[in-house]
């Protein structure tokens, strides 16, 4: 006989749902115990001194229906035989048959029929009539069965209660309709007053029971469950093992799963359909796959709506697009393509791994739609950057709930509309919406984007005043919004009251995100470090993300390295946005090749690993490498979004391409083709194109004669190219139109004041200074970095905090000195302070990046290049340093500000003096 698979040894902590278990089942008569504790509402069941086991059921052979057939049931209305039932047809019942050909059988099939129609009143009038019989415990089963079909359980538990000697059929059919009805602690109770009461379950009552169990999460009892199911030879019924699989699964045990599966004599497609859930549950998608094709290898099943909804879930987390499509292929060979959850579950999947043209022909073939057919096409829309698609889908809608409005939150969320978001949560407060916690961290991120400090408050009363503040994850949303809103100071003081036995990971990746968002380097590190040595941040795949995103901003390469080894330990290179991390990482840090080699090891792709390799190119200002991965692009299923055109024609500033046409060519395709509207960040893009190039007048002309109202994006491209090409007068034109769009904007403010400083006007400069510090609005301030030996080193100008300040200082002149024999000459135009010329000087030569070079280069070999890292564009006084002293010092230094990368060596920028 072949090995019988146990119940797990390591169980959940015991509920008092499962309190002294062994006790019931195995009456240990060294432990009399009680039956658990009663649910809030106790059911008056028989007594257990009753001793139902001696009662024996007569025999019934009610399918020899001899005056009212099933047949002759279907074929009549509900309310005529409710009317014939009513109208007095039973007044003599002394028999087994009334005068009007009624009998026992008839009331059996009136009862199957109320339950087939819904007609509540005919069950009621058959219950009435069956009063009038001698107590009939199969009837009385019946009219159980009846009523909780009909969704009535407290009618059922009254019927039950009724019964002097309920057998094993009624306790089973109480106990499963209580398995259904969110009444699992009822439906477990009842279980143990029925093996209390000396009657044996069946195969019937293990699936009822099993079906609380699965329901509530409840291991331990289920344990217990397949114990005494093996105990008494159950397990080999299949009906059994099925549900002993799916509590395995659902509770993440898919060892026992798996051994049960093979385990099973005969399996049916529900056995296939749970392994294969549960494979998918646990992320162990290539098992999944390798099941469903051992499935049609060795068994020959077809499938079914739920075979195809869960192989679609694994295609769509493991963005496996082949299989998907494979998937899609059996679903319409057996004829499910018409099946509701089905076509859900593929508008998911070609969300995450097709294009919107699959999408939209999807939708528009679906015979019938629901509520969640509708939210899946707005969130469709919204993942691919349409919008205005997903408005007008949402205003379609037949009927829409919390849940449309919130993946409507959601995706203005992720297309960065916080505003837009904002509004809509409004909306929802003033329609009286559920809120869930799902809306509130929704809008607790919206305030993030905006990163408004006084909105930021107000919805954080509103979050703690209606009661969300001890939702975990509102309060972690909570605690990275104020890291993004100037709010450190609150950051820290959720941080530190963050309860000890709630897990901390979340909140302690969120801090030091915050930390490095807000230039305090040193702690974000320190933060990192502390978590990894007191065991309290579980790096998984969220963590691991955030982690390297924070290793490529900072530039850290030593650390993201770790963290890519550590995310390999983890096996978490499955996870598609890890992967991403880990590329963006690599391309931040300097290495474009071992970018390029992380995104080919990459199981499957998405839109976000294409835009992140373009991107990387881009920051390393390789244009036709950049341009060379979207025609790769352009090969696979992967649809562009709008990220993908912005970046595209960003591309044309470092190629020698016909930009213009090709520019204008790939707006245009844009809606075309791809059915994307441009927008102003398109035009923005295209504007910094032509600046780059010296075209400035082309570029105001563009901008001038845009189909739409630009926003302010487009104004500050212009105005960039102005301060690259040296067009002051074309600048200070920009400059007003930028004014009078945004006056409220904190670097509105610092424009106004060196547009005031550069031209002399220092009484107004101070002026607009002062207005900020009363508005409370503050810039923020230039910051450079160098990594040396594993620890972030960062300065400001003239920052004299350093330990080894007076070194670096000294450093600096011997540098200064150098430079100016070799030819360097101080651009004071660069000060926009009213001081002397020799104070001017003064102020440029102790500019946050000179401090961080002149360190790196007393600290590294000779052989080694200096990396540092700016928070804000390069001066161009800065810039005009560097390139002599890799003359002076002959060393190649790197430096990546905000436009991008630079490489300084033998008196040359890579830039080519244009960033």
């Amino acid at each position: 006989m072949a090995s019988v698979v146990q119940p797990p040894i390591t169980a959940l902590p015991s509920s008092a749902l499962s309190h002294n278990l062994h006790s019931y089942f195995f009456h240990y008569p060294s432990k009399p115990t009680a039956p658990p504790s009663s649910p809030s509402k106790p059911l008056a069941l028989p007594s257990p001194s009753l001793s139902l086991s001696t009662v024996k059921p007569t025999t019934h052979h009610y399918h020899n229906h001899v005056f009212f057939s099933v047949s002759a049931s279907q074929s009549l209305q509900p309310q005529k035989v409710q009317h014939f039932i009513t109208s007095g047809t039973f007044a003599d019942c002394s028999s087994s048959r009334n005068r009007a050909g009624f009998d026992i059988d008839g009331l059996f099939d009136l009862l199957r029929l109320s339950g087939r129609c819904g007609d509540v009143e005919l069950a009621k009038a058959v219950h009435s009539s069956i009063l009038k019989f001698p107590e009939d415990t199969y009837m009385g089963n019946a009219l159980i069965t009846a009523y909780l079909k009909l969704g009535l359980v407290e009618e059922a538990c009254k019927v039950f209660r009724s019964l002097s000697c309920p057998n094993v059929v009624s306790f089973t059919a109480l106990i499963s309709g209580f398995s259904k009805s969110n009444r699992e602690a009822e439906a477990i109770e009842l279980f143990f007053r029925m093996r209390s009461s000396g009657i044996e379950p069946n195969e019937y009552s293990y699936v009822a029971i099993l079906t609380a169990c699965i329901r509530i999460l409840e291991l331990e009892l289920g344990s217990q469950v397949h114990a005494v199911a093996i105990k008494m030879g159950y397990l080999d019924c299949v009906f059994v093992s099925n549900a002993l699989m799916g509590l395995y699964g659902k509770c993440r045990c898919l060892d026992f799963v798996l051994k049960l599966f093979s385990e099973l004599p005969h399996r049916d497609l529900v056995s296939w359909n749970t392994v294969i859930f549960s494979a998918v549950n646990e992320f162990m998608y290539g098992k999944a796959f390798e099941l469903f094709r051992e499935m049609r290898r060795n068994d020959g099943f077809g499938v079914d709506h739920l075979t195809v909804s869960t192989l679609l879930t694994a295609c769509t987390d493991s963005t496996a697009f082949v299989e998907g499509q494979g998937v899609h292929a059996h679903a319409i060979k057996y004829g499910l393509e018409s099946d509701l959850s089905v076509n859900n579950a593929l508008i998911g999947f070609y969300t995450k791994c097709g294009n919107l043209k699959d999408v939209s022909a999807l939708f528009e073939r679906m015979p019938v739609r629901d509520t969640i057919t509708w939210t899946e096409i707005v969130t469709a829309y919204m993942n691919f950057g349409m919008m205005d698609l997903a408005l007008d889908a949402f205003e379609k809608m037949p009927e829409r709930n919390s849940i449309s409005y919130n993946a409507l939150l959601a995706g203005f969320c992720k297309n960065e509309e916080g505003l837009k978001a904002l509004n809509l949560f409004i909306e929802m407060v003033e329609e009286r919406l559920e809120l869930t916690d799902f809306t509130l961290t929704s809008v607790v991120n919206a305030c993030g984007l905006i990163r408004d400090c006084k909105i930021s408050k107000q919805i954080h009363g509103f979050t703690v005043k209606f009661g969300f503040g001890s939702n975990a994850c509102i309060e972690a949303a909570l605690l990275d919004m104020c890291t993004r809103c100037d709010r450190m100071a609150d950051a820290k003081k959720m941080f530190h009251r963050w309860p000890v036995e709630q897990d901390s990971s979340v909140v302690m990746t969120s801090m030091i995100c915050g930390y490095s968002r807000n230039g305090q380097l040193d702690e974000a590190i320190s933060l990192f470090n502390l978590g990894q040595y007191e065991g309290k941040m579980v790096v998984d795949e969220v963590a691991s993300t955030s982690l390297l995103g924070l290793c490529g901003s900072l530039g850290f390469h030593e650390l993201g390295k770790q963290m890519h080894c550590l995310a390999i330990k983890s096996d978490f290179l499955t996870d598609i946005g890890v992967g991403n991390a880990i590329v963006s990482m690599y391309a931040k840090c300097w290495s474009m090749e071992q970018a390029n080699k992380a995104f080919e090891t990459m199981a499957a792709h998405d839109v976000v690993s294409w835009n992140g390799l373009i991107a990387g190119h881009l920051l390393h200002r390789q244009g036709d490498e950049a341009l060379a991965v979207w025609s790769e692009m352009n090969k696979t299923s992967i649809t562009p979004d709008k990220i993908t055109f912005t970046l595209i024609i960003s591309a044309y500033r470092f190629t020698n391409a016909n930009l213009v046409d090709n520019c204008r060519s790939l707006l245009f395709s844009m809606k075309t083709k791809y059915d994307i509207e441009p927008t102003s960040e398109h035009f923005a893009s295209f504007v910094g194109v032509l600046g780059y190039r010296g075209l400035l007048e082309e570029a105001e002309e563009v901008v001038n004669k845009l189909p739409f109202e630009p926003e302010v994006s487009v104004w500050r491209a212009l105005l960039d190219s102005c301060r690259i090409r040296l067009n002051t007068t074309m600048g200070k034109r920009v400059a007003k139109r930028i004014l009078a769009m945004e006056p409220n904007d904190p670097s509105t403010y610092i424009l106004v004041s060196n547009l005031y400083s550069a031209s002399g006007r220092w009484h107004c400069s101070d002026m607009v200074r002062e207005d900020m510090r009363e508005k409370g609005f503050r810039k923020h301030p230039g910051q450079s970095w160098i990594v040396h030996e594993n620890k972030i080193w960062s300065f400001y100008a003239r920052d004299k905090s350093h330990p080894q300040a007076k070194d670096i200082y000294s450093g600096l002149e011997i540098l200064i000195r150098e430079c100016l024999k070799a030819g360097y000459v101080p651009d004071t135009n660069f000060v926009l302070h009213e001081i002397e010329e020799h104070q001017k000087k003064e102020f440029l030569f102790y500019h946050s990046a000179k401090l961080a070079a002149t360190y790196g280069l007393l600290m590294t070999k000779p052989s080694k290049p200096v990396r540092v890292v700016k928070n804000i564009v390069l001066c161009g006084d800065c810039h005009t340093f560097l390139k002599y002293v890799s003359i002076v010092t002959r060393r190649v230094i790197f430096v990546r500000d905000a436009s991008g990368f630079h490489c300084f060596s033998g008196g040359q920028c890579s830039c080519k003096d244009y960033w």
